[in-house]
Parts: structure tokens; C-alpha cells; sequence
């Protein structure tokens, strides 16, 4: 068996405010994993990814609605503490991502104390290079979810990487090249960059010349792509998300998965969003005036949080390849696009601790779990998190298709090869034999679809 396909699974974890407990854990998770004792060396360059997509719940903007929904900063220093040692005062910790573009990093920042913890690590680590980076390019202001103005960003210090995947894309031969939608209404930008044999993807250099790449992902459900964990937490290593292809316009019978069914409604939404969008694309003056249509909008085609719409179901048939052709960016690849000579050092450690279940990844229910994750290979750590979450893995797209991949994919074992090592017996064993679940709640455009049983009334 690949020692990619092991997962370690601690239980029992106490809540944040126990730094030296969640350290513990973190430290139990990972001698579960029987790292090589190299796997950190003096002078590397390690990056710290966690999931900052926005500093709070949707629904409930304040300080005290953000455990749920991003990377809990117990976590990250805990991860930084073991880390750090093994660099013996050489190299460098960078902790970075790109959040949602219309989220506040300065909030963020603030409501997670962030500062002070960079503080107390410089204090207690010197002479190592400790940085906090926001990658992002810009910060756009939102109103209502319509984008009224931008911010430029210094972004990532080391500028962007462009990676051509082309022929190794999970989008090649996909019939909904033409009619993809990023992360904004300038949809030509989105399909230049994938067309025919062409798919490109501009990435920050600092996470794609790390040395040690450290993904600290959420235990959350995903709207679009049915949970988002290790695998879909690479969306934050992007300089420009208007290259990623969330889902193609369209109801299903215009071969697009926008919406899940061909409804009178649904095709009138298309077309009058899709005029709006040709509008909008680059003029923030008329943004404005949009705020208020959309709100009429939303009562006659219903509230997202209610209404499937944007491919925020288990038809979309688009994002999970994005998701994937990422992660395989990411091995495959060396920062200046180049296809790599060494294997990338690669471990992810996942937030359970609290989660996020229903409507993910920023508007989900707290789930508290007390439960670490950890593996080298995000695809095993995301089957391992579905199924201890209650889903059958292989009815989400991206697990399934992360073992069908074009060449050349960075998975290295088979299905049957998955196992968890726990300190919990009923989760100590081969991945198929684990039954013992948290029964989280799916986003509802899912439910019925991936539980691996009925939820009880």
C-alpha cells in the first residue's frame, strides 16, 4: 500500500482555547503518518495554507461567527510549532491565501488575531523568517453581492506563475468550453484561457515554490462541489480567479449545470442574468444601479441560500475539474511553470475541530466534531474527510474523478488502498470499513444525493 493512501484521524480534541491541547493533536495526527524524518529540513521553505475565503458567516456578519467557516488560528500556530524547530532557525514560514475577492483581510485579520500570533512566534522562533501574506491581486467592495468597486493589492511578493496544463486538463473535450463562468461577469476572460487545447491558470509563486507545501483546510460542506477540504482549498493559491471555471452557464437542456432543472424560471434567469453580466463586466457606476434589481430579483427567483442557481448543486459538471487540474498544478509543476524535477513535500492538516455543515463553505452551520485530519495526499485526506462526515465519496465528482485523471496525475494508489489510522477503534481501519459517521448535513442542493444514510426527521 502507497503511504499516500493513509490518513490519520485524531478524535477528543478540546476546544481552541487550549493552544497547548490543539498543538498536541496536531503533533498525534502526524506521528500517525510516520513522516520521513527529513520531511522538514533546515533552510527549506515551508508555506502555510489555511482556508481564510471570508472573515465570517454570511448570514451572521460579526466576530463571533468565523470558527465555523475558516482555518482556526490554533490550528495554524500549532502547525507552525511543529514546523518550526525542524528548520533550526534556518529557512523561512509563510502563511498565505487568497480569500474570496470581495472579503476583508484586514477583518480577518483582526477577528483571528493574527498579528499577535505572528508576535509570539517571531518571539519564540528568531532568526526564522516568519511572513503573513494576503495573494490576492485585489480587494473588491460588495454590495448586496454585486461588485461596486476594487482595490489593488500588492499581491504575492513573488509575483504569478503561469501554468499551461492544456492537454493534461480535466477540461479538455468538455462541451461547456465556451460558456464557462469564473469568479466575475467578464466570461470571455474566463473562456480564453480555456478553449481547444488551451487551459491556463496563473498562480502565485510563493505557494508553487515552496518546499514544503502545508494545506490547513476546513472540514466544511462546498455548494458546488460537495465538501471542501484538502483538494478545493487550492482555489486560494490563484492571482487571478477569473481564470477558474465555477460552472457553465445554462440550464441543463442548453448543456449548461447553472441551474438543475429546465424551468420557465430558470431560463428566464438565465437570459435576463446574462444581459446583466454583458452590462456589468466593467463599468462599477452601473453596479450600483444593479443593487436594487437585483433585490427585485430576488423575490421573484428566490434567495440563493434557498434556490439552486450558479451550479451550486451535485449536477455541476465543471467546477471539480478546476478543482483538480490545481492540485495537479501544483505537483506537477515548480514555480516558474516548468514541470517538476522532485516530487513535491506535500502534508495537509485538516480543521475539524468545529466544522461546517448545510449550506457551505460560507454560510454553513457550526458542527463542532473535535476531530484532526492529516495525510500527504489531498485526495486520500478528502475521501477519509467525506466519508467521516456521512458522504459516500464516490458519488462526489471530484473524489471520483481524481482516480480517473488525464496523465499525468498525482495519484498513486487505488481506492481500496484508503485507510485511517485513529485513536477512535471504530475509525482505525480500511476506509471502506468505517461506518461510524458525523451525519453532517449537506448543502441542500445536494441532499439525497451523497449521505451515506437518510438523516433522521
Amino acid at each position: 500500500m502507497s503511504s499516500s493512501a493513509l490518513v490519520s484521524a485524531v478524535r477528543g480534541q478540546p476546544d481552541y482555547q487550549n493552544p497547548a491541547a490543539v498543538l498536541q493533536g496536531v503533533r498525534d495526527a502526524l506521528a500517525r503518518l510516520h513522516l520521513p524524518p527529513d520531511f522538514i529540513r533546515p533552510g527549506d521553505r515551508v508555506v502555510l495554507k489555511p482556508n481564510w475565503v471570508k472573515e465570517h458567516d454570511e448570514r451572521r456578519p460579526g466576530p463571533d461567527a468565523w470558527e465555523h467557516v475558516v482555518t482556526h488560528p490554533a490550528v495554524i500556530e500549532a502547525t507552525l510549532r511543529w514546523v518550526a524547530p525542524q528548520l533550526q532557525g534556518r529557512g523561512s514560514i509563510v502563511i498565505c491565501d487568497a480569500p474570496q475577492t470581495d472579503s476583508s483581510f484586514a477583518t480577518l485579520r483582526k477577528y483571528c488575531q493574527l498579528d499577535s500570533m505572528i508576535q509570539a512566534c517571531r518571539r519564540d522562533f528568531p532568526g526564522l523568517t516568519l511572513d503573513l501574506l494576503d495573494l490576492r491581486p485585489e480587494e473588491w467592495h460588495a454590495v448586496d453581492g454585486v461588485t461596486v468597486s476594487k482595490t489593488i493589492l500588492p499581491g504575492d511578493p513573488l509575483g504569478s506563475t503561469q501554468v499551461a496544463l492544456d492537454a493534461a486538463s480535466e477540461f479538455v473535450g468538455f462541451s461547456g468550453c465556451g460558456r464557462l463562468y469564473g469568479a466575475s461577469y467578464d466570461m470571455a476572460e474566463t473562456n480564453s484561457r480555456h478553449q481547444g487545447s488551451r487551459h491556463d491558470y496563473l498562480l502565485c509563486r510563493t505557494p508553487m515554490e515552496a518546499d514544503v507545501f502545508i494545506n490547513l483546510p476546513k472540514l466544511k460542506t462546498h455548494k458546488k462541489v460537495g465538501i471542501t477540504c484538502a483538494l478545493k482549498n487550492l482555489v486560494g493559491i490563484n492571482a487571478n480567479k477569473n481564470w477558474l471555471p465555477h460552472h457553465t452557464e445554462g440550464t441543463p437542456s442548453q448543456g449548461g449545470d447553472q441551474f438543475p432543472a429546465d424551468t420557465t424560471k430558470a431560463r428566464l434567469e438565465h437570459s435576463w442574468m446574462g444581459t446583466a453580466k454583458r452590462l456589468l463586466k466593467n463599468s462599477p457606476t452601473l453596479s450600483r444601479f444593479f443593487v436594487p434589481l437585483k433585490k427585485a430579483g430576488r423575490l421573484i427567483f428566490g434567495d440563493t441560500q434557498e434556490v439552486v442557481r450558479s451550479g451550486n448543486w451535485h449536477g455541476n459538471d465543471t467546477c471539480w475539474r478546476m478543482v483538480l487540474d490545481l492540485n495537479k498544478a501544483l505537483f506537477a509543476f515548480d514555480g516558474l511553470g516548468r514541470p517538476r524535477a522532485l516530487p513535491r513535500r506535500y502534508l495537509a492538516i485538516v480543521d475539524g475541530i468545529i466544522g461546517g455543515e448545510g449550506n457551505g463553505p460560507m454560510a454553513p452551520d457550526p458542527r463542532p466534531c473535535g476531530v484532526l485530519l492529516a495525510g500527504t495526499h489531498p485526495l486520500a485526506v478528502d475521501c477519509a474527510a467525506a466519508t467521516l462526515m456521512g458522504f459516500e465519496w464516490n458519488k462526489i465528482r471530484m473524489l471520483k474523478g481524481g482516480f480517473g485523471m488525464r496523465a499525468p496525475h498525482f495519484t498513486d494508489f487505488d481506492p481500496k488502498d484508503l485507510r485511517v489510522s485513529s485513536n477512535h477503534q471504530p475509525w482505525d481501519r480500511a476506509l471502506v470499513d468505517v461506518h461510524e459517521t458525523f451525519d453532517f448535513r449537506p448543502h441542500f442542493g445536494w441532499v439525497g444525493v451523497i449521505e451515506t444514510r437518510p438523516r433522521k426527521a
